[in-house]
């Protein structure tokens, strides 16, 4: 009886010293969770309206709902805290729906949603993106909401983050990409 009794003893003790290991554990994953940063998504128009009080460039990522890459942009991408933290500080950050259907006044022209093929496209959509309707595609204007640059395609954190850097802090207006490259500091080495 006095080995039955030892080994409950010492598997309720091995048990207890488990569980809450696991509780450091899983009080650890949640303070990392609490920590992360994501980023602070707006409309077009909220972006607007921000730059007149603050201006700062602005970052639209044109999306479809239907769009697998764009999706996988949002959950690797755009999630990763230094990619979240750096657009939160440098840009208005644009979620915009190349195919939603609510006009947009912009420089006092009305974009509109137009019916075509089976789903249809925004005009700013088209506009933004140079009539050159491909997604994920992100869109950098600068504080005056004129266009810099839009670049189709899925890019990681690591690639994604010099990209950022170099509209974000006006370096493209010096410097080429391939001398920016050469000179670069990757905060993922």
């Amino acid at each position: 009886m006095k080995k039955h009794y030892l080994f409950v003893s010492s598997m309720s003790l091995f048990l207890l010293v488990m569980l809450s290991g696991a509780y450091v554990i899983d009080n650890r994953q949640v303070a990392l969770q609490e920590q992360a940063i994501e980023v602070n998504w707006m409309s077009f128009e909220e972006a607007l309206d921000k730059s007149k009080t603050e201006k700062r460039k602005i970052f639209i990522d044109v999306y479809t709902d239907w769009c697998g890459w764009c999706k996988v942009m949002d959950k690797k991408t755009f999630r990763e805290t230094t990619i979240a933290s750096y657009l939160n500080e440098h840009y208005y950050a644009v979620k915009f729906d190349a195919e939603q259907k609510e006009e947009i006044t912009f420089r006092d022209k009305i974009f509109k949603f137009i019916p075509s093929g089976r789903r249809g496209y925004h005009e700013l959509a088209a506009a933004l993106l140079q009539n050159k309707l491909s997604y994920p595609t992100v869109v950098f204007l600068d504080e005056d909401f004129n266009l810099i640059q839009p670049l189709p395609g899925y890019r990681d954190a690591k690639a994604f983050h010099p990209i950022l850097q170099f509209f974000g802090e006006d370096l493209y207006k010096n410097m080429k990409w391939d001398e920016f490259q050469k000179v670069y500091e990757s905060p993922y080495n």
